[in-house]
């Protein structure tokens, strides 16, 4: 899919949060979730209007209860609708069914063509928002030549191991490498597609706007651009991404994204279609003209962040090398600032976190990676967590 150049001159949006904790290295690389959501093409997000649902500065977290263990090198969720989850297996390309409440897994089949190496794999699921009627699941996988994303559609009524139909690719040729192949997908407020990738360690495809690598992408249902997006023709939504590991939607419909830094700075960003977001000119918050800085940012120890989910007034954001879930309660400012400084909680308790999904504006999915190769796997891992949040 031919992907032209977007239009050059964006102005920078520069973050003034004032306390924010440190960002990390790919800590996931080598050793060492109604109408538009953001804002128009080129134009700044309005405020979300302060009011009394603002979240408290500082909040709680409670492990209700764990739903499930036993799974290998979970990556992606999605919630199917009735509660019951969908997981990834990244390195054994299969998708399974765990019930809501009981937590019993039911195998819907493996995904053909992927190809699992390195931070390659099965990765990012999304649910269709026609799913009631078209019973599609999409995702965001590794093959031998590429990185894509695929549709298929899923029949419960089918033996256990083969509800699921043959891969219909809608975007093919994004970039593959053994690191930063990105992964995260997920659908709007607009129920468009929208998709986070990385520069698979080479830098310069984040700054080439010609790349899909070190991007967000926004795309139809069918993986076409959108009317809307910076360039009619393109699905490149931002770019100067290092490698995007999570996406959410706050009240306001705007989209922020999660994002591994290399030696400093990890980033938490306020997504504006067409900015450019810094990547490798840029780490972190540095005030440079023509890039926009984070609005939160974490050092190297205390995050690689994964993905990210919007509850309570609060980005929550999992860590990898960080093991930790962070707590960024926002303003609702237009620039993004956050409420109050980011608070750390399950720290260490659980190893390295993947994945949150909301459960209502209470409640928290949260997935552990600690099967995935750097992870210390203890009795039990990798689980899916249930948590009560505030």
């Amino acid at each position: 899919m031919q992907t032209p150049v977007l239009r050059k001159g964006v102005v920078a949006l520069l973050a003034s949060a004032s306390l924010l904790l440190s960002a990390c290295s790919s800590g996931d690389g080598p050793a060492g979730g109604g109408g538009p959501s953001s804002s128009p093409a080129g134009t700044t997000p309005a405020p979300a209007s302060p009011s009394a649902d603002l979240p408290p500065a500082k909040g709680s977290v409670e492990v209700v209860k764990t739903l499930t263990d036993g799974l290998a090198s979970p990556w992606g969720l999605a919630a199917l609708p009735g509660g019951d989850l969908l997981v990834s297996s990244r390195d054994e390309a299969t998708i399974t069914r765990i019930d809501g409440e009981s937590g019993r897994k039911t195998l819907l089949g493996s995904v053909p063509g992927v190809a699992p190496a390195g931070e390659g794999g099965l990765l990012g699921l999304a649910v269709a928002p026609t799913f009631g009627a078209d019973h599609l699941i999409y995702a965001y996988l590794t093959t031998e030549s590429d990185n894509r994303i695929v549709r298929l559609q899923y029949d419960e009524k089918k033996p256990a191991g083969q509800q699921l139909g043959a891969p219909d690719t809608i975007l093919r040729g994004i970039p593959k490498g053994s690191i930063h192949n990105g992964g995260r997908i997920a659908f709007g407020p607009d129920r468009m597609l929208y998709a986070g990738t990385g520069e698979t360690g080479d830098t310069g495809l984040a700054q080439d706007r010609s790349s899909l690598s070190g991007k967000i992408l926004r795309m139809t249902p069918d993986g076409e651009p959108v009317h809307g997006n910076p360039e009619g023709d393109s699905l490149v939504y931002s770019y100067g991404h290092r490698n995007v590991q999570g996406l959410t939607w706050d009240s306001g419909k705007r989209l922020w994204a999660s994002e591994f830094g290399q030696d400093t700075w990890d980033e938490l960003n306020l997504i504006e279609p067409g900015r450019n977001y810094g990547w490798p000119d840029v780490e972190g918050k540095e005030g440079k003209k023509g890039f926009v800085d984070p609005v939160a940012q974490w050092k190297t120890s205390e995050a690689s962040p994964s993905g990210i989910a919007y509850a309570g007034g609060s980005v929550w954001m999992a860590g990898l090398r960080g093991e930790r879930l962070w707590r960024i309660p926002l303003s609702g400012r237009a620039d993004g600032e956050p409420l109050a400084a980011p608070q750390a909680f399950l720290e260490g308790k659980y190893g390295r976190l993947r994945t949150v999904l909301a459960a209502g504006d209470d409640k928290l999915w949260l997935v552990t990676s600690n099967t995935d190769g750097r992870g210390t796997p203890k009795s039990g891992d990798d689980r899916i967590l249930l948590l009560k949040v505030r």
